[in-house]
């Protein structure tokens, strides 16, 4: 690579590749079309007259010379990604842009009241609403602040615990609600394989056969629609499903069901004006919702 080059983002497109195994899936990281990606590799390839990468099918795996290349890619990526960190976190101003991530049914039932108020007293901040039940990465800025249920938040994250979220099992309103000993026999809807919260994937599989799991989904949100539908029981929030009409609670929150609601960000970030006062505004007025958040169980 020379110095008509762009460094950084070479360094970018030959890390998606890595990553992503292939040109199609770089591209969609890169948010560039595939024609853009392929000629960069290229003209990479060229510069340096050596191949990074051998085809094979349709995925392409890192030669000898480009696991060199891309081990250097990485610390020159996880240097600059600390440096933004540090020189976003002397940032005093109320102004700019921050992304804040949230699953689906926290994003919808709690955040937008919250960030209405939000705007209206920080008109020149924008939020940018990352939904995803993944945890995403902090530290590699997919986003600045998580509001994420978790029992062990990473401890490389600097976190404020804001409230005990309860779950409980729901119904459809129009059932009858069944005794304990019945919910073994009742269709039940539940969390893609190996995705939702290890607590509840621990109690549906100590209580409940797997054959009685006739519908699965990603989302709370659309599990609480499959439960209106009738399709079964399903394992809420309490704050999602004690708010909704069309659901009935069948049991109080197991405590074996509990979560501690986190707000997390990168230590480097936690003193940036524009994070801190979003931070301290969920927080304060989460803390106020305390008794929603629990499900009335005082925990």
């Amino acid at each position: 690579m020379n110095a008509k080059s762009d460094l950084s983002g070479d360094l970018r497109t030959l890390l998606a590749i890595a990553r992503e195994g292939s040109l199609a899936g770089a591209a969609r990281r890169l948010r560039v079309n595939h024609s853009t990606v392929f000629r960069r590799l290229g003209a990479i390839e060229a510069r340096l007259e050596t191949r990074l990468f051998d085809r094979q099918g349709g995925s392409y795996v890192t030669t000898a010379a480009g696991e060199d290349l891309l081990r250097t890619a990485e610390r020159v990526e996880a240097e600059m990604e600390a440096l933004e960190r540090r020189l976003s976190g002397r940032d005093l101003r109320l102004t700019g842009s921050l992304r804040l991530t949230a699953p689906d049914d926290i994003a919808e039932k709690l955040l937008m009241p919250l960030l209405a108020a939000f705007r209206q007293a920080y008109p020149d901040i924008t939020v940018e609403l990352v939904i995803d039940n993944r945890m995403l990465s902090l530290t590699k800025r997919e986003a600045d602040i998580a509001l994420r249920p978790t029992r062990e938040p990473p401890e490389s994250l600097f976190g404020r615990r804001v409230a005990t979220l309860t779950s409980t099992i729901y119904a459809a309103g129009a059932l009858s609600q069944p005794a304990p000993g019945e919910l073994a026999q009742r269709p039940w809807i539940a969390w893609d394989d190996g995705a939702g919260p290890p607590a509840i994937a621990h109690w549906l599989a100590g209580n409940i056969d797997t054959d009685a799991i006739g519908f699965r989904s990603n989302s709370l949100l659309n599990q609480a629609s499959a439960v209106r539908a009738g399709l079964g029981l399903a394992i809420l929030p309490s704050f999602l499903g004690d708010s909704d009409p069309g659901l009935t609670r069948v049991c109080a929150p197991p405590a074996a069901l509990d979560t501690g609601l986190w707000l997390l960000t990168h230590p480097d970030l936690r003193r940036t004006a524009r994070i801190r006062a979003l931070v301290d505004m969920l927080y304060d007025h989460l803390r106020d919702a305390e008794a929603r958040l629990n499900g009335g169980s005082g925990r």
